[in-house]
């Protein structure tokens, strides 16, 4: 048996974060435990590897049930990243803070302290901005965020082709205003990955009272006498006990985080007795609450090689490879998302609620297919807000068994709709002469599909996670709050939850940056108890 003062549970973004900072005490041992490998995957730490990051063998997949309100032919899954860094060591690097409403409405439900102002010097702590340095961005931080050197000139004809469909151009969706067209900042510093693992953890790593233990699965929380004090993990096949002197955190995500909970008896009661599991703690909240964006690619083949899809050919694909080798530049700095916007699906709402993504290539994304013709490009568009709530609950008491995810995507038809006229503006851009000469056609989705109500069966069938989910250990001041503002769990002394399963709302944007704010702040909470 072994015994430290903290142990962090998910070396995700959040995670990472929290293990590092805290560790900055010598005189408090920590440990974080990560259910996946380490992050030694060299395609982790191209930026233009994204595309296999996004495909390959660092995710989990596991299904997810559609409702009457999203009809799908097959079975569709979830996927998470199962590595050290989480998803910031697989995502499109995107870096994104939301809009200053979104913490307006957290502090409406109850998230006291976490208004805008509240959170906004936590983003300036971690950042490390290569352009900009003011108000709202910092520099000196453990967290690069830059510009992408690479910049495809199809990205920039797209973002031309916004701007003669009526969309301004913003130069920073971080500045508190999103709306218009632009080009992402991303979590990357000198053209590499900046992920909470290699921001954080690498140069704490040789610290001796932090242990990082990677493919170490946690599989219950140890309560006793209404305290935490410790947790269970796999290592290996070996089941193993780490003791905490002070508190566990729970940072493995909002599938993992809620399922874990139940697991060790915190949850509803009746679906905790459903499942023979003894109840510690009755919290209805845990699980519910379940937030996601919802996405549909629109796919096009154009009439030459005017996209990254030519560096699928051996030959330019070698030569991307030895000029980022030597250089560190080329089309392998790129994180093929180069560009991007905000704009509005619904018009009654204050700011934008739905997001656009210039993927330079076709068949870079998951579940998105190649063009018959080779060389195509996708615009990726989500509501960012969304209404419908679904919920994680368990299939059984065995913590191998994946859990139930039921995100109830359309549930509410305002996201439905918020995402079919966010698609047909997307196509609007494509016909405009900017974009219109580098187009052959438009392969997804197809012609008979292009009327309102044809697109709106499309985006019924053919609409995917955008992988972000939050919500399912909310915080607020309510009896259904699963945490305080402080971020402890209710009626359980010495664990809190801290990554995006406390947040009352998802953000309008990529959820990244996010959860590594709240890795920040919530190692200040903990340090100031």
């Amino acid at each position: 048996m072994e015994e430290v003062d903290y142990i962090v549970v998910g070396g995700g973004s959040t995670g990472c974060v929290v293990a590092a900072r805290l560790s900055e005490d010598p005189s408090c041992s920590v440990a974080l435990l990560e259910a996946g490998p380490r992050d030694l995957n060299p395609y982790i730490h191209i930026p233009g590897a994204y595309y296999k990051t996004a495909q390959g063998g660092l995710l989990s997949r596991f299904p997810w049930e559609p409702t009457a309100a999203q009809t799908r032919a097959e079975q569709p899954t979830m996927v998470q990243a199962n590595v050290l860094g989480g998803g910031s060591s697989v995502n499109a690097m995107i870096y994104i803070r939301g809009n200053p409403l979104d913490y307006a409405e957290w502090e409406a439900q109850g998230a006291t302290g976490w208004g805008y102002a509240d959170v906004l010097p936590y983003f300036r702590k971690a950042e490390d901005n290569n352009r900009f340095c003011n108000e709202v961005h910092a520099t000196g931080g453990p967290l690069g965020v830059s510009d992408i050197d690479h910049i495809h000139p199809l990205t920039r004809a797209w973002l031309r082709a916004c701007q003669q469909a009526g969309m301004p151009l913003n130069p920073d969706f971080n500045s508190g205003d999103q709306a218009g067209c632009g080009l992402y900042q991303i979590t990357a510093r000198n053209r590499r990955r900046s992920s909470a693992s290699v921001a954080y953890i690498w140069p704490a790593r040789k610290r001796p009272h932090l242990s990082v233990k990677t493919d170490a699965k946690v599989t219950r929380i140890l309560i006793e006498k209404g305290r935490a004090v410790g947790v269970e993990y796999l290592d290996g096949k070996r089941s193993r006990t780490l003791r905490a002197r002070q508190e566990v955190i729970l940072s493995a995500g909002a599938i993992a985080t809620p399922k874990l909970m139940m697991l060790s008896g915190l949850g509803p009661a009746a679906h905790l007795g459903e499942q023979g599991i003894p109840v510690l703690a009755d919290l209805p909240g845990v699980g519910q609450n379940l937030q996601d964006h919802i996405e549909i690619s629109l796919v096009y083949e154009l009439n030459g090689p005017h996209s990254y899809d030519k560096y699928k050919k051996l030959h330019w694909k070698a030569l991307a490879g030895l000029e980022y080798a030597l250089f560190r530049g080329g089309p392998a700095s790129s994180n093929l998302i180069e560009g991007g916007g905000f704009w509005w699906g619904n018009r009654s709402e204050p700011v934008p609620d739905v997001q656009y993504f210039m993927v330079v290539g076709a068949g870079v994304e998951e579940g998105v297919e190649a063009v018959p013709g080779g060389n195509g490009c996708t615009v990726n568009l989500g509501q960012i807000r969304p209404r419908s709530r679904g919920e994680v609950l368990l299939n059984s008491a065995n913590p191998a068994d994946f859990p139930r995810v039921i995100p109830n995507y359309f549930g509410e038809s305002y996201d439905l709709d918020a995402v079919v006229e966010g698609g047909l503006f997307a196509m609007e851009v494509m016909e405009q002469p900017e974009m219109r000469r580098y187009i052959a056609r438009r392969q997804t989705p197809t012609d008979d599909l292009a009327t309102r109500e044809g697109f709106r069966r499309f985006c019924q069938t053919e609409a995917h996670a955008a992988l972000h989910p939050a919500g399912t250990c909310r915080m607020g001041g309510d009896e259904g709050a699963v945490v305080d503002p402080q971020l402890r769990v209710r009626g359980v002394d010495g664990l809190r939850v801290a990554d995006a399963s406390v947040m009352p709302t998802l953000i309008s944007g990529n959820p990244n940056a996010v959860c590594i704010m709240i890795g920040e702040k919530a190692a200040d909470l903990i340090r100031a108890a």
